[in-house]
């Protein structure tokens, strides 16, 4: 279900956009410079994980709100502690006197993350985003969304203020066996979203799923019907799901490991930072944030499949491939970071996992 990816350059602001295959329907993994992404795209997003509100990852606010005025849009934002300020500061720094004029309404549902608490509240355009509807209630197990398909959890870490760090889990996979459609001789069509969708939503066996499409030959219009049942019970194939996980900034230390650890446990892709080499260590954790060497230990501890790195440091600029080199180094178990800051061993055959250098700063590294 889930596509992936950084939004810029490992050099540029932090972001990450994930895209719900065949549901027109989009997540973001904190808000930097969304500019490259296309007004289509933008128009996809449902939900925003904001980590923390320095500049470089929430600067795309005011782009975001420009593109969906005047459009009917519901986004809901999460964020630290804070988070409700921030969002009524930035929609209060502009003028909205002409917006109660609008045919389509745009509203944001904010909520403010508070470990194990949360406060949320709404800002709609046809009210000049004045704030409303406050309500509080609680997090159980840090589970922010829980949605028929999917569910995101969360994790508070230490970047000298909270910075939240996320886990994006698809409940399992609904997989279309395609041989058997074809022996049934009927066309995939937009009738699969809802086979799907009545699945997710535990609906009755008994459910008719109606399967309409046009026939190539003489244009007419055909039709088929099924009950639910049938359909999973033939076509249907349901697998573990897609685990993302994205780790933003925070300064290396035991109780950060462990809810890294935590919230990266398994993932088949972990977005993490890796602004510095492990050389300027003690800058990096003055600066609250990991170097490369301990992205690429939190990744091997926590037993990922791949990895990316971005928020690189600009004083490396145009040595990007020797932060990924030394988190490959890391993850591979050629070299790592610990309490002791002791080398890695070899593994119980003796030997090294290696890894390979991506062609590009936005590929993952894989675990071999």
């Amino acid at each position: 279900m889930f596509d992936a990816r950084l939004i810029n350059d490992p050099f540029d602001d932090p972001g990450v956009f994930v895209e719900l295959k065949y549901r027109r329907e989009a997540l973001l993994l904190d808000l930097g410079d969304v500019r490259v992404l296309s007004p289509r795209n933008l128009l996809k997003i449902s939900h925003i994980f904001i980590s923390h509100t320095h500049v470089d990852h929430f600067i795309g606010f005011d782009h975001l709100v420009r593109i969906c005025l005047g459009r009917d849009r519901t986004i809901r934002l999460f964020g630290p502690p804070g988070f409700i300020r921030n969002v009524e500061n930035r929609l209060g720094s502009y003028t909205w006197n002409l917006v109660e004029n609008y045919d389509n309404d745009f509203d944001l549902e904010v909520t403010e993350v508070l470990v194990t608490e949360k406060k949320s509240c709404r800002f709609r355009c046809r009210n000049a985003f004045r704030k409303e509807a406050e309500a509080a209630g609680m997090i159980a197990d840090g589970v922010l969304v829980d949605h028929p398909f999917y569910q995101v959890r969360t994790e508070s870490l230490d970047h000298r203020i909270p910075s939240l760090a996320f886990a994006l889990e698809e409940k399992f996979r609904i997989n279309i066996r395609k041989d058997v459609l074809r022996e049934m001789a009927v066309p995939p069509g937009p009738w699969l979203m809802e086979l799907k969708d009545r699945i997710a939503g535990h609906a009755d066996p008994d459910t008719p799923i109606r399967a309409s499409w046009r026939d190539e030959t003489d244009g007419s219009c055909r039709e088929q019907v099924f009950t639910l049942g049938e359909l999973r019970e033939k076509l249907v194939l349901i697998t573990k799901g897609m685990k993302i996980a994205y780790i933003g900034d925070a300064i290396y230390h035991a109780e950060n490991e462990a809810k890294m650890l935590a919230i990266a446990e398994g993932a088949d892709l972990l977005f993490i930072e890796a602004p510095f080499l492990h050389e300027d260590a003690g800058r990096a954790a003055e600066k609250y944030h990991l170097t490369a060497r301990q992205a690429g230990t939190v990744a091997r501890k926590a037993g990922v499949k791949r990895m990316t790195l971005y928020h690189f440091s600009p004083k490396y600029q145009g040595q990007g491939d020797r932060l990924q080199k030394e988190a490959i180094r890391a993850f591979s178990g050629q070299d790592c970071f610990d309490t002791g800051h002791r080398r890695c061993l070899p593994d119980s055959a003796g030997k090294r996992r290696r890894a390979g250098l991506p062609r590009d700063f936005g590929s993952s590294i894989h675990r071999n």
